[in-house]
């Protein structure tokens, strides 16, 4: 017992010295906080009601301007606000106003040492905006806040923090004692066996002790909880970019292998008569969500080589270092012959996955050539991973219908490996996706992987309907878990987004610019108004359906004839698939026909441009825009509205969104419309070119928040997070799950 005595007093009194110096720097510490974030928020109001404040004063309403600043001070942490001139010749203010705060006094208070003053009910802060009006300030808007609860959060700090301290010397005693005793009884070779981890969490050969077990036990428990919570953290307190990434990479996961594997590569090199070698980057929703990924990774990209000079490109291992103009990832190219290209990407994957998950109306074509041909090319991407793999047990990234039977291949070649596939388009109802026949075979290939994602959740519930119609599986809905085959996936939701902020080089040119070079291009004049559309020529995209409304719009409202174009960007898509050329074909005619009813040689309701863009390029008709039309049939998320909303960094624009969009669920603040109601949809558009400006500002900054706030960083963030949970709880539920050890004692361990 001295001996314990002699341990812990000293600790004991190196923790109250240690309490007593951090309490009062806490104190310090949660003042500047809250500071800070009430000047942050003072800020954030004077911004907000900037605008009416200004036209009040310049009307003189003062009796208003009273309303509204006693409406404002309702806000339970305020405790009064007022409003000066910047001449001082008059001055508007709540109840409760500090009269040291009066207009010819606020300067003085502003050059003191502390911000803070004192009323009955406590301390407050107060804060001094400037308001502006046509570029130039007018006056000063002054917002005191009541602190008092910042006392009350202070004295709870310094209760928490006694209670910390007093539990951690509680526990540093109770170790302390426990070692003294240990040695005090002769304890030492049991205590060597708890340094080396014997007996505790793995069998003692030969040797073990009884009396140690109980705190192994409570020991092993602790850390299974843990490590099944070691991924879990609050997303509000990360900031989500390419830091937060390498962050995960080198903290959670350590540095482990990522590959990501796709049909889509996100460079093509092409061979051109004029300049050689150009590099061009696909129209891909998939493509502009993962390469922004890449490039925070580091990893390597496995993907089809289809551009015409890829191969002349790549070194001996078929790899090529990306992007051309600051390599920061490896892409490793895949070749197909034309058969495989034909079989697998046009045939299975085109003709037959994306009319069946997509509710468009085109009759899904099943061959089983075409299956074979498919499980052949994902068991050659599965081989491609497996060779690029640095490590028994990489993430692998597998995206999107094309690739769904290679999880299951590749877990047969890596077994050790944490497979994330993502299911870019919707996915069917039970029913629907019934009609597939090999829906067993490709069930079973994706749940050979550890996560397989969505966009909504809705899309989840229908992939867990079909497992538990089609499959002998446990399905658990409350954790959206499958097992099946003695193997675990979980099923999960991420809305996939792009990357913020948009890159320099797309948001460069400002957006009068773009907006006079667009109407310079098309001969417009500076008054036309413009809408736009973004899309691969696809059937599933309502690219008729849009121009159809156009013309609906131009016959119920005749005064936009002359006075309004909409411009179509549509990529060529899969033209050898016969729908897609019938498709094109399609457009192209419905957008003569409506030129040629309401156009003349000065003016064309419809600008159909079928042709490759680079992102800048499209950027900057985003940019021009005063109207973007997104009218997909059925989408997985679509990402040209949030690249339209992330684009408009003047606050402008109208986004006429599809209901039948993931895209449709996150921003309600764009005119959603159902593309099949035409006069709705006209409707639609002719609100949007009829919107003040104060509402298009104030729709585009909630729009413009949510894509800054839940990026494409935060996407993959989420799913790396999950699966370094998901390899933490693996080797420690199979430690749990182990059979114990036989215990022998030895003799003379115990006293």
């Amino acid at each position: 017992m001295r001996l314990s005595l002699r341990f812990i007093i000293p600790l004991m009194l190196a923790l109250a010295a240690i309490a007593y110096a951090v309490v009062p720097l806490v104190d310090q510490l949660t003042l500047s906080w809250f500071v800070r974030d009430l000047d942050t928020r003072s800020a954030l109001v004077a911004n907000t009601i900037e605008e009416p404040l200004a036209d009040l004063v310049h009307d003189d309403e003062r009796t208003k301007l009273a309303a509204l600043l006693k409406k404002l001070a309702q806000d339970q942490r305020l405790y009064a606000v007022g409003y000066c001139d910047t001449e001082q010749h008059w001055q508007v203010a709540t109840e409760n106003y500090p009269r040291i705060l009066a207009c010819g006094s606020i300067n003085t208070f502003l050059a003191s040492e502390s911000p803070l003053l004192q009323s009955a009910s406590g301390p407050l802060h107060a804060s001094v905006q400037g308001i502006a009006a046509d570029g130039r300030q007018i006056g000063r808007l002054v917002l005191v806040h009541d602190m008092s609860f910042v006392q009350r959060r202070s004295d709870e700090t310094r209760r928490y923090a006694f209670y910390f301290f007093a539990g951690l010397a509680a526990v540093v005693s109770m170790i302390t004692g426990i070692i003294a005793q240990l040695s005090w009884r002769g304890w030492v070779q049991g205590t060597r066996a708890i340094m080396r981890g014997e007996g505790l969490l793995r069998p003692i050969e030969n040797v073990a002790v009884p009396e140690l077990q109980p705190i192994a036990k409570d020991l092993h428990s602790l850390i299974r909880d843990l490590e099944a919570d070691f991924h879990a953290r609050d997303e509000a307190q990360i900031t989500w970019n390419p830091a937060a990434l390498r962050t995960i990479l080198r903290e959670d996961l350590r540095g482990d292998d990522i590959l990501v594997v796709s049909n889509r590569e996100p460079y093509l090199h092409q061979h051109d008569e004029q300049q050689g070698i150009v590099v061009q980057r696909p129209a891909s929703g998939l493509v502009t969500a993962l390469e922004p990924i890449m490039r925070a990774c580091s990893g390597t990209w496995i993907a089809h080589g289809s551009g015409t000079a890829d191969r002349s490109v790549v070194d001996h291992g078929d790899r090529v270092a990306v992007p051309p103009e600051h390599p920061s990832y490896n892409l490793r190219r895949l070749w197909l012959n034309e058969a495989e290209e034909a079989g697998y990407y046009y045939g299975f994957a085109n003709e037959g996955l994306w009319p069946l998950c997509h509710i468009a109306h085109e009759r899904p074509i099943f061959r089983a050539a075409d299956w074979q041909i498919y499980t052949a090319v994902n068991e050659k991407f599965a081989r491609a991973a497996a060779d690029e793999a640095r490590k028994p047990d990489p993430i692998v990234m597998v995206q999107d219908y094309h690739l769904a039977v290679m999880p299951r291949i590749l877990h047969e070649m890596l077994p050790e490996a944490t497979i994330i596939a993502f299911w870019h388009i919707p996915w069917p109802n039970p029913e629907t996706f019934s009609i597939c026949p090999w829906r067993h075979e490709l069930l079973d290939g994706l749940l050979g992987s550890s996560i397989l994602g969505f966009h909504t959740r809705f899309h989840c519930n229908n992939f867990l309907d079909t497992v538990d119609r089609l499959l002998e599986a446990r399905v658990d809905r409350e954790t959206f878990t499958v097992t099946y085959r003695g193997r675990d996936t979980a099923v999960k939701r991420y809305p996939i987004s792009i990357a913020w902020p948009p890159d320099e080089a797309v948001t460069a040119k400002g957006v009068a610019e773009c907006r006079a070079d667009v109407h310079r291009r098309h001969g417009l004049a500076e008054d036309h108004l413009i809408g736009v559309g973004v899309d691969r020529l696809d059937y599933t995209k309502g690219i008729l359906e849009r121009l159809l409304a156009v013309e609906r719009l131009l016959e119920l409202q005749p005064r936009w004839r002359g006075q309004f174009s909409f411009i179509q960007i549509a990529a060529p898509s899969r033209s050898r698939i016969p729908q897609y050329r019938d498709f094109q074909a399609l457009v192209e005619a419905a957008a003569a026909r409506i030129n040629d009813r309401y156009g003349d040689d000065d003016y064309r309701p419809i600008i159909l441009h079928i042709a490759h863009h680079e992102p800048a390029d499209v950027y900057e008709y985003y940019r021009a825009a005063d109207v973007c039309v997104v009218s997909s049939l059925h989408d997985g998320m679509n990402l040209v509205a949030k690249e339209f909303a992330a684009a408009r960094d003047d606050e402008r624009g109208v986004l006429v969104l599809s209901q039948f969009t993931g895209a449709a669920r996150e921003m309600p603040e764009s005119l959603i419309v159902n593309p099949y109601d035409i006069d709705q949809f006209a409707g639609a558009l002719g609100q949007a070119l009829t919107m003040p400006l104060t509402e298009q500002r104030d729709r585009m900054r909630i729009m413009r928040a949510l894509v800054r706030e839940f990026n494409v960083y935060r996407w993959a963030g989420r799913m790396l997070l999950d699966a370094a949970g998901m390899r933490k709880r693996g080797p420690l539920a199979a430690n749990a799950s182990a059979p114990r050890p036989r215990l022998v004692r030895i003799a003379g361990a115990g006293g």
